[in-house]
């Protein structure tokens, strides 16, 4: 498995992985054209075998929750500081239990201990609250969010946790 840096090439992958596995929440192309324009050091792509197996991407923010405008606009990260708000990790049905997502979000959690963020943070649905405990990830309770007129519920992992 590789983990790199996202490409404009690999947008067509990525949103039909987000399509898939989002539907009515899915994020536009337009958005995830912006976020690998402007945060690509935050934007990752993992591939098996030279096959696209999943992504995992968000922008660094201040606030440790992230807000819903964070899902149409970002801005360019800064250098260090702040925390990664993970706005999809997400991977391809061929390769989901295969170990793809823990290893998208060990990197990501690498990249804020290198660039020295606070930490990383990210809303989810409830049933994913054990999956990122298992992580590393602690329940900061509900989120604002109302991305897709869902309920969502804030995880944080902050640096020098496990």
């Amino acid at each position: 498995m590789i983990i790199r840096n996202v490409e404009a090439n690999d947008i067509d992958d990525v949103m039909r992985v987000e399509i898939d596995n989002f539907g009515n929440v899915a994020t536009t192309r337009e958005a995830m054209e912006e976020r690998a324009e402007k945060t690509p050091d935050t934007f990752y792509i993992a591939e098996v075998d030279g096959e696209f197996a999943g992504y995992m991407e968000g922008a660094v923010i201040k606030d440790k929750h992230l807000a819903d405008e964070l899902f149409s606009h970002v801005e360019e990260n800064p250098e260090n500081g702040g925390y990664i708000a993970i706005t999809s990790l997400s991977i391809d049905e061929k390769f989901q239990g295969a170990g793809i997502g823990d290893a998208l979000i060990q990197a990501m959690k690498d990249l804020a201990m290198e660039t020295k963020r606070k930490g990383i943070t990210l809303t989810c649905h409830d049933y994913l609250i054990k999956y990122y405990e298992k992580k590393g990830f602690t329940y900061d309770g509900e989120s604002k969010s109302n991305l897709g007129g869902e309920e969502w519920f804030n995880m944080i992992w902050k640096v020098g946790e496990k």
